[in-house]
């Protein structure tokens, strides 16, 4: 598990960006984080090992074959044995497209679920400026799977089975067409190398993606700074 206060991760990602030329007013931020802190001094995270019955309908599974027939997963040939119950890895991913009105950069947010104990979340300014909010959200669904990929790897060196692909749930349905239907067409070339990525790890069945709601996307709350 990576510690942290998840509850406050993107208002810190906002401000580290002006560490070199601070202002008053980030000042006045800073101070109105810790004054949250004071008030939440006691606040809980819950670990909940339960595992989420998810509608298989939601996750559409198609033939790959003809488009990346070698996709596979990266086994670690010298793993362990499997013991134990299988875990289940839910993610939510999500892009604030160009929520940063002086660079007009978009802002990457992931929350990655074993079961349903949150355990990896993840907020960070992406290093180019997109021009669409479909581009935005492909470069976060790109960290994403190597985020899982690193995660599964990492499971299966500990010992730990994985229960199936990675559940993973985006907002935005171009992302989730063009990732799900191998039919689908790249309008977009420079946006390719994200969209190869993503589709590849459909092939290889590391993940599986399915739309949802805006209003229930869970990662908001490492995109924007919420009430």
């Amino acid at each position: 598990m990576k510690l942290g206060r998840i509850d406050i991760h993107i208002d810190v990602a906002l401000l580290s960006s002006h560490l070199v030329e601070p202002r008053t007013g980030h000042l006045e931020q800073v101070f109105n984080i810790f004054g949250y802190l004071k008030a939440h001094l006691n606040s809980h995270l819950v670990f909940d090992p339960q595992y989420v019955t998810w509608e298989q309908a939601s996750f559409e599974q198609y033939d790959w074959k003809d488009f990346y027939n070698d996709a596979k997963e990266a086994i670690p040939p010298n793993a362990p044995a499997a013991r134990g119950h299988p875990v289940q890895i839910n993610a939510f991913v999500d892009a604030n497209h160009a929520g940063n009105k002086i660079t007009r950069r978009s802002h990457t947010g992931i929350l990655i679920y074993l079961n349903c104990a949150p355990i990896v979340w993840y907020s960070k300014a992406q290093t180019m400026v997109e021009t669409s909010t479909f581009g935005s959200e492909f470069v976060a669904m790109r960290i994403l799977v190597e985020m899982l990929e690193a995660m599964r790897y990492k499971l299966r060196m500990l010992g730990v089975p994985i229960d199936g692909p990675s559940n993973v749930f985006c907002d935005n349905k171009s992302v989730v067409t063009n990732s799900t239907i191998p039919t689908s067409t790249l309008k977009k070339k420079y946006n390719s190398i994200a969209y190869h990525r993503v589709r590849e790890a459909v092939a290889a069945g590391i993940l599986q993606i399915a739309k949802v709601q805006s209003s229930e996307n869970l990662v908001d709350l490492l995109t924007k700074s919420l009430p």
